[in-house]
C-alpha cells in the first residue's frame, strides 16, 4: 500500500463536510478520508460534543483525539479507566474498539480526531508552534497532514499551494520524495502517516 494517488492540497475549513457520527449520537465535520468512502485507511475529522454520549466503535482502528475548544472532555471507558482532555489541546490515544463515553465538562467542546487502520498505517501526531520555516518531506509511502490551530502560514512557491488560515488543513503527498517548506506564525498539529510494509 502506498499514497501515490494522494495529491498535495489545502482543504479550507469551510469545505469540511458535517455529518452524523457512525452511531447517530453526535455530529462531526469530516476533513478528509483516504481513500474516500467507507473503506478508508486513515481519516481526519472534528467532533462536536454538546452532551455526554457514547463514542462510535472503530474495530481495528487506532485513534488520537486533541481538544480544540471548550472547557475540557472526560473520556470514561467502560472498563473503568478515565482520561481528561484539558485545555489547551489535551490529547489521548487509544484503540478505536474500546467502549467509552465522552463527557464535556462545561458546555460544548470540539475535538480533533485522527483515525488510522493499525494493520496498514503508522501514525504520529505532534502539536508544534509555528515560528518561522518548517520542512516536511513526503514520498509514495509517507505523507503529512497539517492542521493549523492558530495563525497563518504559506508554502514556498514550488509547492503550488494556497495560503493556510486558522482551521485549514494541508495534505502533503508526492509520488517521489519531495520537500515542502511551510512558513508563518501560529500553532499547528503535524501528523505523519506512513504505510506499513
Amino acid at each position: 500500500m502506498t499514497f501515490e494517488r494522494l495529491r498535495a492540497q489545502v482543504i479550507p475549513a469551510n469545505e469540511y463536510r458535517r455529518e452524523r457520527w457512525r452511531n447517530g449520537l453526535g455530529w462531526t465535520r469530516r476533513i478528509v478520508a483516504w481513500p474516500d468512502g467507507d473503506a478508508w485507511l486513515w481519516r481526519l475529522s472534528i467532533a462536536e460534543i454538546e452532551r455526554p454520549a457514547p463514542f462510535s466503535a472503530f474495530p481495528d482502528v487506532d485513534r488520537e483525539q486533541v481538544l480544540l475548544a471548550g472547557a475540557g472532555l472526560r473520556l470514561r471507558f467502560d472498563d473503568g479507566e478515565e482520561r481528561l482532555l484539558s485545555p489547551p489541546c489535551g490529547s489521548a490515544r487509544y484503540p478505536g474498539e474500546r467502549a467509552l463515553t465522552g463527557e464535556p465538562l462545561d458546555g460544548r467542546v470540539e475535538v480533533f480526531n485522527l483515525l488510522w487502520r493499525r494493520d496498514a498505517v503508522q501514525a504520529q501526531l505532534w502539536r508544534r508552534p509555528l515560528v518561522g520555516p518548517m520542512l516536511f518531506f513526503a514520498d509514495r509511502r509517507e505523507c503529512w497532514a497539517l492542521h493549523l490551530l492558530a495563525g497563518q502560514a504559506c508554502f514556498d512557491s514550488d509547492a503550488g499551494l494556497p495560503v493556510m488560515a486558522q482551521g485549514d488543513t494541508a495534505l502533503l503527498a508526492a509520488p517521489e520524495r519531495r520537500r515542502f517548506l511551510l512558513d508563518g506564525g501560529g500553532e499547528l498539529l503535524a501528523m505523519r502517516l506512513r504505510a506499513r510494509d
